[in-house]
C-alpha cells in the first residue's frame, strides 16, 4: 500500500469516527448544559438559598426558596367564597380594580377580555379581577362584571374582601405598585399591571396596560408557562 492510499484510509476512518461521535457528544453536552430549546420565564421576588442541594442532570444545584403569593379569602360576584391561591394546579392572571371606576379599572378588564376568550377552554388558566374597594359588595362586583361578555366563560372571577386591608397584600404579596390616594385616605391608587402567577404561586411576569404590546406578550407568556407546567408535571397515561 502506497503512502497516498494509507493517508486516504486514515482520513476516511477519522471522518467516520467524527460522524459517529459528534451527534452523541452534542446530545450529552446539551443535556449537561440544559438545552435552550425551551423558554423559561423569570421568577420575581426575593430568592433565598435553603442550604440544600438538588441533583439535576447529574449536577448538584443549590436549592432556592422563591417568593410565593399567600392564599387570601375573597367573596366573588355571585356571593360565593373563593380562596385565592388555594390550589396548586392552575396558572393565574390577576389585576386590581374599583367597581365604581370607569377609567383604568374598565380599561384593565376590557383589555383582559381577549386573553380570557383565548384561554376559555383551558381550565388550568384562571383570571382574577380583585376589587380593592371595601365598599364593593357582591352586587357591585356583579354589576361591574356584566359589562364584559367574557365574564361568563367560567374562568374569570371578580372578587373582593371588605374585611381586609388589601394595600399590604398588593405590595408584599403581588409585588405591584400601590399607594394611598392623597385625595381620599380610604382608597389607594391601583397598578396598571396584570400579574402572571404559576401553579407554585410564584410570580412569573408583570404586564403594563400602558404599553401597547403588553397584552399580546401576556398571551404569549401564558403559553410559555403552560409548556413549563406540562414539562414539570407530565400527564400519566394509564395503559388499558
Amino acid at each position: 500500500m502506497n503512502v497516498s492510499s494509507r493517508k486516504k484510509n486514515i482520513s476516511t476512518v477519522i471522518i467516520l469516527v467524527i460522524i459517529l461521535l459528534v451527534p452523541g457528544f452534542l446530545y450529552v453536552a446539551l443535556n449537561r448544559m440544559g438545552t435552550n430549546a425551551y423558554v423559561v420565564l423569570p421568577v420575581y421576588g426575593e430568592k433565598v438559598l435553603s442550604g440544600k442541594m438538588n441533583k439535576r442532570m447529574g449536577r448538584e444545584i443549590p436549592d432556592t426558596i422563591f417568593h410565593k403569593v399567600s392564599a387570601m379569602p375573597f367573596i366573588d360576584n355571585r356571593g360565593d367564597s373563593v380562596l385565592f391561591m388555594g390550589t396548586d394546579s392552575i396558572i393565574s392572571v390577576v389585576h386590581l380594580f374599583y367597581a365604581q371606576d370607569d377609567g383604568l379599572s374598565v380599561a384593565l378588564a376590557q383589555n383582559l377580555q381577549k386573553v380570557v376568550e383565548r384561554f376559555k377552554n383551558n381550565h388550568t388558566v384562571k383570571f382574577y379581577s380583585i376589587s380593592v374597594d371595601p365598599k364593593d359588595s357582591s352586587r357591585e362586583l356583579g354589576s361591574f362584571a356584566k359589562q364584559f361578555d367574557a365574564a361568563n366563560t367560567g374562568n374569570w372571577t371578580f372578587v373582593g374582601n371588605s374585611t381586609v386591608d388589601l394595600l399590604p397584600f398588593c405590595r408584599e404579596q403581588l409585588l405591584i405598585d400601590a399607594m394611598p390616594d392623597p385625595v381620599d385616605s380610604t382608597r389607594f391608587i391601583i397598578s396598571p399591571n396584570y400579574v402572571l402567577i404559576d401553579s407554585k404561586h410564584r410570580i412569573r411576569g408583570f404586564y403594563d396596560i400602558n404599553l401597547k404590546t403588553e397584552v399580546d406578550r401576556l398571551q404569549d407568556e401564558i403559553k410559555v408557562q403552560l409548556v413549563e407546567e406540562i414539562r414539570n408535571n407530565p400527564l400519566t397515561i394509564e395503559k388499558k
